[in-house]
C-alpha cells in the first residue's frame, strides 16, 4: 500500500524550494523529495548567481515574463528577509561594429519586456565605469545584480519547514504512475500516493515526465567557471553579446567583490562535473575580446555547472516549459522543464504559476 500524502515536489533546488514554499503558504502539506544529501546540490549551486533583468528573452515568452516578475519579487524578498545581494548593474559590450545593432536590439527588447530603458554608453562612458574593458559601446542594465544563492535557498527551506513542509534527502524518484485518482510516486522500495505532484527535478525533469507520457528530451550544456586571483579590475558585471547556447563568457562578481569568468558552453551526453582544462585557451581568447589585459596566470579553475536544455546544440534557445493538466491531461501534475537561466531570478514567478495551475 502506498503512503498517502497531499503534495509532493520532486527536487529541492531553488525552483523546487520556491514552489514548495508557495504551496505550503497556501495551506498544502508539502513533502519534497531530493536525491542528494542537501538542498540545491546541482544546477542551483553551480551558476553565476546573477539576478537577471529580463533583457534577452522574446516578448511574451515564459522566460521574459517570469524573469521580470520574479526579479521584483526576489529583490523584495531579499530586503524583507535580509538575504545578501548586490544590485551593482551590468554592462553589455559591443566589441565589433556588427554588435552595435545587437545592443540597439537589446534596448528595444528591454522596453518591450517591461525591463525599462537600458542606458547607451559610448566608448568613453563605458571606460569611465570599467577602465579595463575594451569596447566600441555598451548598454547598462541598472537592475541586474548578484545574490548569495545559498543563503536564498536556506531561507526558502526555512519557510517551507516553518509552514509544515518536509524535505526527504537521499530519496530518488524512480517512476510516476496513477492509482485510484492519485499520482503514484515511486521512490525505490516505497510508493507515495499524492493529490498533486510538481516535477522540479532539474536536469532529470524530462526523464521523470516521460513516465506519464512526456515526450520531451533533455540536453546538457556544461559550463566552466574560472576565478580571478587578486583584486578584481571590475566593479560591475560585464557581458559580451550573447552567443549560441548561453550569454557568453562573462564577468561576475561575488558579494565580496571577487571576480570570476564563465561559463563557456560544452555539450555533453551525461551529467558530470569534472573540470576540463582542454578549452582553457579558447576560454581566455573569449575574455580577451573585451578584456585584452587578462593575465591567464591569474585564472584558476573554480567549478562547473550544467544547464538543462530542451533543444540540442545548434538549435534556437527554447523557452521554459511549465506543463500543467491542461497541457498533458494528467490531473494534479505539473512538469517544469528546461528551467535554466534565468531560473533563479524567475523562481518566485514560476512558483506563482504552478500554484495557480493546481488551485
Amino acid at each position: 500500500m502506498a503512503e498517502r500524502c497531499d503534495a509532493v515536489v520532486i527536487g529541492a533546488g531553488v525552483i523546487g524550494l520556491a514552489v514548495a514554499r508557495e504551496l505550503a503558504l497556501a495551506g498544502r502539506e508539502v513533502l519534497m523529495l531530493e536525491r542528494n544529501a542537501l538542498i540545491g546540490a546541482e544546477t542551483s549551486s553551480r551558476n553565476s548567481e546573477v539576478i537577471h533583468a529580463g533583457i534577452y528573452y522574446p516578448t511574451g515568452s515564459v522566460k521574459a515574463e517570469t524573469c521580470v516578475r520574479g526579479k521584483a519579487l526576489l529583490y523584495d524578498y531579499c530586503d524583507r528577509r535580509h538575504v545578501p545581494y548586490n544590485r551593482l548593474g551590468k554592462l553589455i559590450v559591443a566589441t565589433s561594429r556588427e554588435h552595435l545593432e545587437v545592443l540597439r536590439g537589446y534596448q528595444r527588447q528591454a522596453l518591450r519586456n517591461g525591463v525599462g530603458e537600458l542606458r547607451w554608453l559610448d566608448r568613453d562612458e563605458a571606460l569611465s565605469l570599467e577602465p579595463e574593458v575594451r569596447c566600441l559601446a555598451a548598454v547598462f542594465s541598472e537592475t541586474t545584480g548578484v545574490i548569495d544563492s545559498h543563503a536564498f535557498m536556506l531561507s526558502l527551506h526555512g519557510d517551507v519547514e516553518a509552514h509544515g513542509g518536509i524535505v526527504s534527502f537521499h530519496t530518488e524518484v524512480t517512476g510516476l504512475g496513477r492509482e485510484g485518482g492519485r499520482l503514484l510516486v515511486r521512490c525505490g522500495d516505497f510508493d507515495l500516493a499524492a493529490k498533486i505532484v510538481v516535477n522540479a527535478a532539474g536536469l532529470e525533469a524530462p526523464q521523470v515526465a516521460s513516465a506519464l507520457g512526456g515526450q520531451r528530451r533533455g540536453y546538457y550544456a556544461k559550463g566552466h567557471y574560472y576565478s580571478l586571483s587578486g583584486r578584481s579590475p571590475f566593479t560591475h558585471l560585464v557581458y559580451p553579446v550573447a552567443d549560441e547556447g548561453g550569454l557568453g563568457v562573462h564577468v561576475t562578481l561575488d558579494l565580496a567583490g571577487q571576480a570570476r569568468f564563465g561559463p563557456d558552453v560544452v555539450w555533453i551526453d551525461e551529467a558530470e562535473y569534472a573540470f576540463d582544462l582542454a578549452n582553457r585557451d579558447r576560454f581566455v581568447e573569449s575574455i580577451r575580446t573585451y578584456y585584452p589585459d587578462i593575465d591567464p596566470d591569474r585564472l584558476h579553475p573554480d567549478y562547473t555547472g550544467i544547464r538543462p536544455k530542451l533543444a540540442p546544440a545548434g538549435s534556437p534557445a527554447s523557452d521554459f516549459v511549465i506543463e500543467g493538466p491542461c497541457e498533458h491531461g494528467v490531473p494534479g501534475l505539473v512538469n517544469l522543464l528546461g528551467i535554466e537561466s534565468p531560473g533563479l531570478t524567475s523562481s518566485f514567478a514560476i512558483a506563482e504559476r504552478v500554484a495557480r495551475m493546481l488551485a
